[in-house]
């Protein structure tokens, strides 16, 4: 019965997503200032279908807790005997469920905005909710026709085939909910930048409704990314943080848009500027995230992360991905001609660094899709290359850079229009860090060219981030303000730590005997012993490691050869040991013939800053979004009163954003 309803709970949203859609549209077809009687269902329909999107993802929810066998998704996705928090990650952990996951959030998304917001006028918001519920439509189709997630079996299963062990973590609980959250976040974006192209709605009002979809978006993607390298570190046992594995490039593609449109929407609203690249960007950023869902479930990937092998279902979201996209450039290029230009500005000016950087932002983003793209694009002429660190690191580094450098010394400067003399103290002062910090490094040894560039940048940066704060007082400066400062913070902290990582990583491996000893880095690892041990759906080998650093007290590390038998897999389980300035990382590999164990050890100085700085990036965007809130609570209240203390809703309104 748990199917039947999650079911029929889906083809109703999906009906109600037609409705949210023709009625939506029906408003743009009357003229100004006239209603059309279909209209007032738009946000109904959307509300309805939101609170039916979610009861089927928690029915499906349901069906993997209690292991309901009768259901094809469950029964090869999960296993009674496991652990309860990888039976409920398990619905998400595979096609179907990730894509219900997917939808259920975003018709939450709609379902939030037809609810609760009241700025934009009644045609813009129309049109909005019409392009929310056609992208929805086509995703509820894709799951209705081709992915259905409560199929079930002739005949219940007698037992799951188990969900992959790679994916049996912690991590999977966190990783891909808030990417998708970020994703969906985009398409609201989208749609808002649709309904206020279709309206000719494009000013300061819709990018302050839009700002907070951006910002949220935004953050989420970050805790994603940020948690999913971490995860890729430590469960895989491979020793790095990010390999440019064309799942992570499809996680990072729409956090590049979201970043460029983050700070275009930004001036938007504060300045009214930027009307025509803020309308782009939004397209641009969700048709990076319907790319990545192409590239994730369609098959033509190998990777850890993909969840689909089946070229039909490839197929179809290839063609939602044209529908979507192509309709919306197309749209835009018939509709952008008639957006207003916007207020201008001087080439210097903080509006002038905020464009530099977003075209930075952008050809990374086309370095990035380019070298995702072309091994798939030469395995189509039989010829197969592999695109890696090599390419992608130099080639996003000669715009990485430049974008950096702006980056410290664009919120110093003023609105409309600025002179370069007026920063001139601030400016030399990140340029005396910046020559300091690499001339201190050389002194100690010679290392590779971009850690050494970014042991130099990472104090710069972090010099630079505190500057907007100099001479102020400190307890009323506003929370974007702050936010700002602490995004930018944590650009200099994760820098530090890719830098640190990429430039004094030391690695031993060997093979070693019960009571050896090896040296990596000041730490002695000595192996103690290799015993089985076993788990609630694995058996391992487990070694016991003593490490002791210059003589302490040694602490014992416990990596792990995992071999699950439901789906059988062998897995390495590594075991880190984390210090103020650096973690440890060991793994156990295999046995030699003369009974000797392989081990390999790694010692990565300060690897963890690259979490932290994400993690502080990402508050850094709370707090924005924070500030903005009070910002917009404060604006509504002014315009309740009859437009008092406007010139203190444009102050507030001209502070700046993270990252900017």
């Amino acid at each position: 019965m748990i199917a039947e309803i999650g079911l029929a709970a889906l083809w109703l949203a999906a009906a109600l997503a037609v409705l949210q859609m023709v009625s939506g549209a029906a408003g743009l077809r009357m003229p100004e200032g006239a209603a059309n009687p279909l209209a007032i269902y738009a946000r109904p329909a959307a509300i309805v279908q939101a609170v039916l999107a979610v009861l089927a993802f928690m029915t499906l929810l349901w069906a993997f807790a209690i292991t309901d066998l009768s259901i094809k998704l469950v029964a090869t996705n999960s296993h009674s005997m496991k652990p309860m928090i990888y039976k409920l990650t398990g619905t998400w952990g595979n096609h179907e469920g990730s894509m219900l996951l997917w939808v259920g959030v975003l018709a939450a998304s709609g379902g939030l905005l037809a609810a609760f917001e009241r700025r934009l006028p009644e045609r813009t918001m129309g049109a909005t909710l019409a392009v929310q519920g056609f992208v929805a439509l086509g995703f509820y189709a894709f799951l209705l026709l081709s992915s259905n997630p409560f199929e079930r079996l002739p005949v219940p299963a007698m037992e799951g085939t188990g969900l992959n062990p790679l994916l049996q973590d912690i991590g999977l609980a966190i990783h891909p909910p808030t990417l998708y959250a970020g994703y969906v976040g985009l398409s609201v974006a989208f749609s808002l930048a649709m309904g206020a192209l279709l309206t000719r709605e494009v000013n300061p009002s819709f990018a302050r409704v839009m700002r907070p979809w951006v910002l949220g978006a935004w953050v989420l993607l970050t805790l994603g990314i940020t948690a999913g390298s971490f995860w890729a570190y430590y469960e895989l046992g491979w020793g790095g943080w990010w390999f440019w594995d064309p799942v992570e490039n499809a996680s990072l593609m729409p956090w590049l848009a979201a970043t460029a449109l983050m700070h275009s929407v930004s001036v938007l609203a504060a300045r009214d500027a930027l009307r025509t690249w803020t309308i782009m960007l939004g397209v641009l950023a969700f048709s990076m995230s319907m790319l990545g869902t192409f590239l994730v479930r369609s098959g033509v990937l190998t990777s850890v992360h993909a969840f689909a092998v089946d070229p039909e279902r490839g197929s179809f979201i290839l063609g939602l991905l044209g529908l979507y996209i192509g309709g919306a450039f197309t749209i835009f290029a018939l509709r952008a001609g008639a957006v207003a230009e916007g207020k201008r500005f001087a080439l210097v000016s903080r509006e002038g660094a905020l464009v530099f950087n977003n075209v930075m932002l952008s050809a990374i983003l086309a370095i990035v899709l380019l070298g995702t793209l072309y091994p798939l694009l030469t395995e189509a002429f039989d010829v197969r290359v592999s695109v890696g660190p090599p390419y992608f690191n130099p080639a996003s580094a000669i715009f990485a850079v430049p974008m950096l450098l702006v980056m410290a010394v664009g919120p110093l400067l003023r609105w409309r229009e600025d002179k370069p003399a007026r920063i001139q103290f601030e400016a030399m002062l990140i340029a005396a860090v910046l020559i300091g910090a690499i001339a201190l490094v050389s002194f100690f040894g010679q290392f590779p060219f971009l850690p050494l560039l970014g042991l130099g940048l990472a104090p710069a940066l972090a010099v630079a981030a505190l500057l907007p704060l100099r001479g102020r007082n400190l307890t009323r400066v506003p929370a974007a303000t702050w936010g700002m400062v602490l995004a930018h913070f944590g650009v200099a902290v994760s820098l530090f730590g890719m830098a640190c990582e990429g430039a004094f990583t030391e690695e031993r491996l060997a093979a070693v005997a019960p009571g050896g000893t090896e040296q990596v880095g000041d730490f002695a690892v000595t192996l103690q012993s290799v015993t089985p041990v076993a788990g609630p759906n694995w058996t391992a080998i487990e070694a016991r490691l003593a490490v002791s650093r210059d003589g302490g007290e040694p602490v014992i590390l416990a990596p792990q050869a995992r071999n699950f038998w439901s789906p059988p897999q062998a897995t390495s389980e590594s075991a880190l040991l984390t210090r103020w300035d650096g973690q440890l990382y060991a793994v156990i590999g295999n046995q030699a013939e003369d009974g000797r164990w392989q081990i390999r050890v790694w010692w990565k100085p300060f690897v963890t800053f690259i979490w932290y700085g994400g993690l502080l990036i990402a508050l850094g965007g709370v707090l924005a979004i924070a500030g903005r809130v009070r910002v917009d609570l404060k604006r509504r209240k002014a315009v309740a009163r009859g437009g008092e203390r406007r010139a203190e809703l444009e102050a507030l309104e001209a502070q700046p954003v993270p990252a900017e």
